[in-house]
């Protein structure tokens, strides 16, 4: 069975590559990879949802903007995701993404912002992985 995702080391931000099966399945656990840092590794109840639509010139611009409206959601409207199921197709993304509001949990910590350093998306093999580095 494949990782889902793992943090890396970096100096002053936080890195992480999230794997997946499918585009759409690395994209999935890239939500998985955002909601463990904001929960700190505990569990988030699913009690709700949220729909994102976006699109981007590349996936590249559409992982960067998946993961600002993931933080925006939290920012924003107390939403923290707990997964998501994510649909992607002709630079555009739809996704349900299943959490909870943010004021169930204590010492949730917050990501300011995604940033394009060292960040990719590739497929090797028939599977997918990304890196991401966020600012913190």
């Amino acid at each position: 069975m494949m990782k889902k995702f793992e943090f890396l080391e970096h100096t002053g931000d936080l890195k992480f590559r999230a794997y997946g099966n499918s585009l759409n399945e690395m994209f999935e656990n890239c939500a998985l990879a955002v909601s463990s840092v904001f929960s700190r590794g505990k569990k988030i109840k699913a009690l709700s949802k949220k729909e994102i639509s976006l699109s981007g010139k590349d996936k590249e611009s559409i992982l960067y903007k998946y993961i600002e409206e993931i933080i925006y959601l939290f920012d924003a409207e107390g939403f923290v995701i707990s997964r998501a199921d994510v649909e992607l197709s002709d630079g555009k993304l739809n996704a349900t993404a299943y959490g909870d509001d943010s004021s169930n949990y204590k010492d949730l910590d917050a990501i300011k912002s995604p940033t394009y350093a060292e960040m990719y998306v590739k497929e090797k093999n028939g599977s997918w992985v990304c890196q991401v580095v966020v600012d913190v």
